[in-house]
Formats: structure tokens, C-alpha cells, sequence
């Protein structure tokens, strides 16, 4: 019978308001950092998935480099980056240079300045 008592002393005990009130509490602890972890994988993954894009773009990067050092390696290479980096020219090739005349108004000033309301626009009495 004593045995029984201690039985039901634990289970009364196990059973009782505060108990259940620490193990709801421990429950929602619980709960929350398994929640708080989701969010942090889930941080996790997009900064992994950004360092893979980086990663792809200094491959493709370090490819282009090594083709362009292979490039320098030959004449027709060096050629090449001369002319379009120092505008340099062979011997007896001309260059062709087109200039855009500065004093020459466009046709859309001169269709705003002609307009019948034009003289309420501040800006156009300062010209």
C-alpha cells in the first residue's frame, strides 16, 4: 500500500497546476527555437546561394582573363589592344573623326520656343 501512495504522491505532484505551467513554458521555449533555427537556415541558404552566384561570376571572370593574357601572348593580340586602348594606327591607315556642330539648335528647342504659351515659362524669359 506505501508503495502505492509514493505512486500517486509523483503522479499528483507530476500532475499539479505549476508542473504543467513549467512544461507548457519549456514547450513554447522549445518551440520558439526551433522556429528562431528555421529562420536562420532559411539566411543560411540565401547567403549560400549568393556565394555560389559570386563564386559563377569569378570563374567566368578568370576565365575571360586567362583568354585575354593567352591574347596578349601573340602580335595579333597586342595589335589589338593598342588600337582600342591608344587609338594607335599601321602605317598609311587613315582615321575618321566625326564632330557634332555645337552652335546648331535641335529641332524640339525650337518647337518649344515657338509655342503660343511659351511666353508664361519663366526659364524661356531668361534666354
Amino acid at each position: 500500500m506505501r508503495s502505492f501512495q509514493q505512486k500517486r504522491r509523483w503522479r499528483s505532484l507530476l500532475e499539479s497546476w505549476p508542473v504543467l505551467i513549467l512544461c507548457g513554458i519549456l514547450l513554447l521555449m522549445f518551440a520558439w527555437s526551433v522556429l528562431s533555427f528555421f529562420g536562420k537556415m532559411r539566411t543560411a541558404r540565401e547567403n549560400r546561394a549568393l556565394a555560389e552566384a559570386k563564386v559563377a561570376e569569378l570563374t567566368a571572370k578568370k576565365a575571360k582573363l586567362s583568354s585575354d593574357i593567352e591574347k596578349l601572348k601573340t602580335d595579333e593580340g597586342k595589335e589589338e589592344i593598342f588600337r582600342e586602348n591608344f587609338g594607335l594606327a599601321k602605317a598609311g591607315e587613315g582615321l575618321t573623326v566625326i564632330v557634332e556642330d555645337k552652335n546648331n539648335k535641335s529641332n524640339t528647342e525650337n518647337n518649344d520656343n515657338d509655342r503660343w504659351y511659351s511666353f508664361l515659362f519663366f526659364w524661356n524669359w531668361l534666354d
